[in-house]
């Protein structure tokens, strides 16, 4: 099968290569002429484990190309995939304008019947939009419109592609639901099939449902160490029951990423615009914001209240571990407020260096993960990268000030902590010195 991915970005990019890898012949087309003529060059845009050697593999075997040119790219396209981003404007809502650009270009270049999919993620209705640019356009209905979600995990995306739990494809026809079934074959035999808009519903239904299953952990969490529970015990309790699952209830500093943040919200928004108050939806927002600053109050608790001139050795910058992702970060969050109370901070971190600099303020790193902690008053972890997970403490206990950790993440085990003689915070677990 012939396709044409617009739009480079994680999504386009991860799945466009993995539908090459399956066989197809795929072309992403992107405006932005450096970023073509860096992946024509095999310099990619974003870190995800494997992506590099796929492309390499693909661009080699002639299954994988990058243009600028609609032309080129939709010229023997069965299907045209519209994987733009859809960032969120001010009020939360989530904005059109990249998608309603690739729609009129699509327009501009249909010359055959195609099937046009959306898969990067909108609001419901899209389709319908999508549907209509085009129609005023080319004047005519040889073209279907589909919705095509997205379910992948930033650091394991190209696994979640070629191992798909689900497809979801919102489809008006039977022609255009056989040729999407067909080129997801080899990733799954659990297709979804709906109209467009509960398509598009699925996929903010979902990333909704998984926020709220963090904000949950961690408000338990909160009540755990206020009543002497321990809360990664509470959750391996409640995972075994197979209608709650284990998944997502890892308590910490909470979620961030290009997905939930935007979706939440945007979901908040759509319903707004129906005139529904989703109210569980935005207690999880409220959660959210609120739970990275865990670490700071146990920071502040830790050195009683005052953090002035104290050297704090930050791990981890990136929102979650294989990933240089920046968006929502906690860290974003939690480092200037360190920065606010005083204290000083130096941070590690093995991806996110580059990206985090151009967003956190006075952000001073190193290189190595020992070099950083050496002469710290304290460790706060904010990212559970591999490096952190198999830290050597008695070479810690060797290089340190005072041997404080606060633990946003629940890596280790207070007792082993306690036992190395270190004062440990974590999330919903009590403290041990």
């Amino acid at each position: 099968m012939n396709i044409c991915v617009i739009g480079t970005g994680y999504v386009g990019l991860v799945s466009g290569v993995c539908f090459s890898d399956a066989g197809n012949k795929v072309t992403c087309l992107d405006i932005d002429k450096q970023k073509v003529e860096n992946l024509r060059n095999g310099i990619i845009p974003i870190y995800e484990p494997g992506l590099t050697e796929l492309v390499e593999k693909n661009i080699k075997e002639n299954r994988l190309a990058f243009t600028t040119d609609y032309t080129e790219g939709m010229k023997d396209a069965d299907v045209v995939i519209i994987a733009v981003g859809t960032p969120p404007k001010e009020n939360g809502e989530a904005d059109l304008k990249f998608i309603k650009s690739a729609a009129r270009s699509i327009a501009e270049h249909l010359t055959d019947y195609k099937v046009i999919v959306t898969k990067s993620t909108v609001p419901v209705g899209t389709g319908k939009i999508i549907k209509n640019i085009i129609h005023d356009i080319v004047g005519h209905d040889n073209f279907d419109v589909a919705s095509n979600p997205e379910f992948l995990r930033e650091g394991s995306a190209i696994y979640d592609t070629v191992n798909m739990e689900r497809a979801v494809i919102g489809v008006e026809s039977e022609k255009a639901e056989s040729i999407l079934k067909e080129l997801h074959a080899p990733f799954t035999q659990n297709v979804v099939v709906a109209n467009i808009e509960t398509s598009e519903m699925i996929k903010y239904a979902s990333n909704a449902f998984l926020a709220t299953k963090i904000s949950f952990i961690n408000e338990v969490a909160n009540v755990c160490e206020l009543v002497g529970a321990d809360v990664t015990k509470v959750a391996e309790g409640m995972g075994f029951d197979k209608r709650i699952g284990s998944h997502f209830l890892n308590a910490g500093i909470g979620y961030g990423g290009s997905c939930f943040p935007k979706d939440t919200s945007a979901l908040v928004k759509i319903a707004d615009q129906v005139g529904y108050d989703f109210k569980i939806v935005k207690d999880v927002e409220q959660v959210n914001s609120l739970q990275r600053f865990k670490v700071v109050d146990k920071l502040m608790e830790a050195f009683n209240g005052d953090l002035t001139n104290k050297k704090v050795a930050v791990l981890g910058l990136s929102f979650k571990p294989n990933t240089d992702d920046m968006r929502d970060a906690p860290s974003v969050d939690v480092i200037p407020k360190l920065h606010n109370l005083g204290a000083e901070t130096l941070a590690y971190d093995p991806i996110a260096e580059k990206n985090a600099k151009n967003i956190i303020a006075n952000l001073r790193t190193g290189g190595e993960i020992y070099e950083v902690i050496r002469g710290s008053d304290a460790i706060l972890i904010l990212t559970e990268w591999d490096e952190v997970r198999e830290l050597d403490f008695d070479k810690v206990s060797s290089i340190v000030e005072n041997k404080v950790i606060v633990d946003g993440r629940n890596i280790f085990n207070p007792s082993d902590m306690k036992e190395k003689g270190f004062y440990y915070a974590s999330i919903g677990r009590q403290t041990v010195q």
